[in-house]
């Protein structure tokens, strides 16, 4: 092994996650940051008024929670908890009624059409009774399953289009619509396949382990695993572009948080060509429009169950979610997007002054554009709570590009680290039975480009250092 400690180029939580993993190995680390605060994806800062707290991009941590990587960490003794709403999820509806994602399976039922109370039941409690190996198979790297029959069940249910999973197991409009917005989250179209896993993957993580917040901002994630980093003897260093891994100390290896556009930049004269080509053929996903707001009151839902959610989503019809995300995967501007919003300072009062609260919500757009979709997003919400806008006291946005510039990971706006279809899901970043290792020798990619791809849970990381550590070994 050649000298030097094992280095990690970017400190957004999959690459805290090499960092920490491979100091846990009792490694020799360093870790680089082009900011001058860990986090990438994961930071939280006062955008629009003194005192308020607001998550620049993630927001809400479902798989952070559902994590077996922070699982096993002790992020709570180094200042990480989870706060967890009454409800994971609320879906109002125009007729002033709402579908809410309670973490009970039964309470949920309860909020759809009675028709299909038993067929969401049939659904999803299979999975939220084994989340744990399913979750360890599902969001693992290439392998033999442990739990191949459990897998197999799921995956016939989920390797298919939103839109069919939907119009199978459903007749009312309640349910269709809960579980086709909860698959948007893909930022693809409900009908393209594997969008139905998606909704079933988050939706069975919203019963297990909830879809908690971070108290003081979604920060207090990246500091606590900088925290045990540093306990472990890692170092980090902030402030600090590397723009050419020719301007590294020489290492043993290097593991990249990078996306393949910036690999190829850091890292090409020492990749050989076919790969690079591979690489660069990698494909990225539609953008997002981001919205802060400082408000003076909690946001006056017309539904008041929307008041227990920590997330609620704002579409209607399935239908109307699913013309909304066809029109940015194929570069349409949606007057009525699907809005996806958390309201964090119902549950968590760090994030405000006394009396006031914080909300943010985003929408999907063609990636890179730069259409200020504001009135538009603030249009869905006071749809379905009449007097929001008298609420605002100050708002910041942030476009696709805007998001890229806080964090180049996020290209074109693409907030999932490339296209999630069932093509690249299977092959990020390239078609490779070890996705993390590249084709030069101790250069490794350790983003949410590699599987099981976007999402703040560390996997991608935890994964990559663990192949590093063999490679080493």
């Amino acid at each position: 092994m050649s000298a030097g400690p094992l280095i990690v180029v970017g400190a957004g939580p999959n690459g805290l996650a090499a960092a920490v993993e491979l100091a846990g190995a009792a490694q020799d680390v360093r870790l680089y940051e082009r900011s001058d605060r860990v986090g990438g994806g994961t930071r939280s800062a006062e955008l629009t008024l003194p005192g308020f707290v607001h998550d620049i991009c993630s927001g809400v941590h479902p798989m952070g929670a559902a994590s077996p990587f922070f699982r096993g960490l002790p992020l709570r003794q180094h200042g990480l908890e989870w706060v967890h709403p009454p409800a994971p999820l609320a879906h109002p509806f125009d007729d002033g009624t709402v579908a809410v994602l309670e973490r009970s399976l039964d309470a949920t039922g309860e909020t759809l059409d009675a028709a299909d109370r038993r067929a969401y039941r049939r659904l999803v409690a299979p999975f939220v009774d084994a989340w744990e190996p399913l979750f360890a198979d599902a969001l693992a790297p290439p392998h033999v399953p442990r739990h191949p029959v459990l897998l197999a069940r799921f995956g016939l249910r989920a390797l298919r289009p939103a839109a069919g999973l939907v119009r199978a197991w459903f007749s009312g409009e309640r349910a269709r619509a809960l579980l086709t917005g909860i698959a948007a989250h893909a930022l693809e179209p409900p009908t393209r396949v594997p969008t139905a896993a998606f909704g079933l993957i988050l939706a069975i993580a919203g019963h297990a382990v909830g879809w908690p917040l971070a108290r003081g901002g979604s920060q207090r994630i990246a500091d606590a695993l900088a925290s045990v980093l540093r306990a472990r003897g890692g170092e980090i260093v902030t402030g600090t572009h590397v723009r050419s891994l020719a301007e590294l100390p020489p290492a043993p290896a290097y593991l990249l948080d990078l996306t393949p556009r910036q690999v190829l930049r850091v890292a090409e004269d020492r990749l050989p060509p076919g790969y690079r080509r591979r690489l660069a053929r990698y494909r990225y996903g539609p953008g997002a429009f981001k919205i802060d707001w400082a408000l003076s009151d909690p946001i006056p839902w017309r539904a008041k169950e929307c008041a227990r959610a920590g997330t609620v989503h704002l579409g209607g019809s399935s239908a109307a979610i699913a013309a909304a995300s066809a029109a940015a995967w194929e570069g349409r501007l949606e007057p009525r997007p699907f809005v996806l919003l958390a309201q964090p300072t119902l549950f968590d009062d760090r994030r405000a002054p006394p009396g006031r609260h914080t909300a943010w919500a985003y929408c999907h757009v063609p990636r890179g554009s730069e259409a200020d979709m504001t009135a538009a997003i603030e249009a869905q919400v006071e749809r379905f709570a009449p007097g929001f806008r008298d609420t605002i006291l100050a708002r910041h946005t942030m476009t696709p590009g805007q998001l890229e510039e806080h964090d180049p990971n996020l290209v074109g706006g693409d907030i999932n680290g490339g296209v999630q279809d069932v093509w690249q899901l299977f092959t990020r970043p390239v078609v490779s039975l070890v996705p993390y290792r590249t084709a030069a020798p101790g250069v490794y990619i350790c983003s949410s480009s590699t599987p099981p791809g976007g999402a703040v849970h560390g996997l991608c990381g935890w994964h990559a250092a663990r192949t590093a550590l063999r490679d080493l070994r």
